[in-house]
């Protein structure tokens, strides 16, 4: 894991072309291997076919990176990654010992149908690639400030805790609680837009 949030932007995608450029690929991997993971999990591969997901997607991406790079309208690369990645999910869920199981015990095809065009596909590599960026962003905030201050921010914004509670529970003011979790939030909101705008670029 990168040791500060600057570490991880746009000249990452450019060190990918490298396929030798071992750092790279494993803070990339770090970074949009668990959300490609759990957004194939969500869709209904098991745990293995889940992780041959992964790499095939790493796979695709070390082939065509340098392509996607040099096309004027490639767009963002998040958009990018993850059209790849929902299509990999798709053609494993297309694959007869990987496909759903209907009520009748038969691979459903219409089933497939439904999560081929169902934007909910789309949307969930975004939630779990968003998931991933908050635990990133929460280690580095974590390690640069007081535990009562994490602790304020993550049992009220978190766990949507009674903010009197928590400062009773921490022996802390109401009001030191607010402040905590206002510049937790603070800290964690722009450590979180550094990854969101590397992933624009």
């Amino acid at each position: 894991m990168p040791s500060s949030p600057s570490e991880t932007r746009a000249s990452l995608i450019l060190r990918l072309q490298d396929a030798a450029d071992v750092a790279a690929w494993d803070e990339f991997v770090e970074l949009y291997g668990p959300a490609v993971y759990r957004s194939a999990r969500r869709l209904g591969l098991q745990s293995a076919d889940a992780d041959d997901c992964v790499q095939e997607v790493l796979v695709a991406v070390a082939n065509s990176v340098t392509q996607w790079l040099q096309r004027d309208n490639r767009g963002a690369f998040r958009a990018w990654l993850f059209r790849i990645a929902r299509n990999t999910a798709i053609d494993f869920l297309t694959r007869r010992k990987h496909r759903p199981v209907a009520p009748a015990g038969e691979a459903g095809p219409e089933k497939l149908d439904e999560l081929a065009a169902a934007p909910e596909v789309s949307s969930c590599f975004d939630l779990e690639y968003r998931r991933e960026i908050f635990l990133r962003a929460s280690e580095i905030v974590r390690q640069h400030v007081a535990d009562s201050s994490w602790q304020a921010f993550y049992r009220t914004s978190v766990l949507h805790g009674n903010v009197r509670d928590v400062a009773a529970e921490l022996g802390m003011s109401v009001g030191s609680v607010y402040i905590a979790r206002s510049r937790v939030m603070k800290r964690l909101q722009q450590i979180v837009k550094t990854f969101e705008d590397s992933a624009h670029d």
